[in-house]
């Protein structure tokens, strides 16, 4: 009879939510990688943010950054302001601030960390055996999404003979690897002082790179899987 009453007492787990659709899942993705080129807020630590203490403000340094992530929020039904502000003497400099309005917080936190879990999973866990045409197109676009975004928000390096990007979040490094994988162009890591530099060679494979990451004329992925 204990036994029973321990049972019958033990929590539940919450319900695992549903897989995005594969539109929603690169928007969620490409902005969830977009949040991880940016330094993590004081005292977070080595680790990122649970969804729940996630900021409801993300600030870059480069517009373009900012309002591609402006309009990616926009596609998940989470509107942000975008509040510009100017700093420096000799060397005048933007900061980008875009913030969510407390009603719009939770949707932003679940949104981003289910996408950034769903899309991780699909870059890093390798082809599935049987896998439909859909699971096959839709792993590259993560992939040109998670290197679209640390080509806005990362920092740039850029030589004569490579097109890098310096991440400071290790796991988005590796998935700048492995996406490269997929969009058949050979990427190297090299660890740095507080960083990992993620690069390509410059040729054909930082065209591809590039061609890859490029908007083009709007569109929707195709939903089912």
């Amino acid at each position: 009879m204990a036994t029973e009453q321990i049972l019958l007492d033990r929590p539940r787990l919450p319900p695992t939510p549903p897989p995005l659709d594969w539109s929603t899942l690169t928007d969620a993705f490409e902005a969830a990688c977009l949040l991880r080129c940016t330094p993590l807020p004081a005292g977070a630590g080595a680790r990122r943010l649970v969804p729940e203490h996630r900021p409801p403000s993300v600030e870059f340094n480069r517009e373009e950054a900012a309002h591609r992530m402006r309009q990616l929020l926009g596609r998940l039904d989470v509107p942000a302001e975008h509040e510009v502000t100017v700093g420096g003497l000799r060397r005048r400099y933007e900061l980008h601030r875009l913030s969510v309005s407390h009603p719009h917080r939770p949707a932003y936190a679940r949104t981003l960390d289910a996408g950034w879990r769903q899309g991780r999973r699909e870059l890093l866990g390798g082809p599935t055996l049987g896998a439909s045409a859909v699971r096959r197109a839709g792993r590259p676009r993560l992939a040109a999404a998670a290197w679209r975004a640390a080509l806005l928000a990362g920092g740039r390096h850029v030589r004569r003979h490579i097109l890098g990007v310096r991440i400071t979040d290790r796991e988005l490094a590796a998935i700048l690897v492995r996406g490269a994988a997929l969009l058949d162009v050979p990427a190297l890591l090299r660890p740095g002082t507080g960083c990992y530099l993620v690069c390509v060679a410059d040729g054909p494979h930082r065209e591809r790179i590039l061609h890859s990451t490029a908007l083009g004329p709007a569109g929707r992925v195709p939903d089912r899987a």
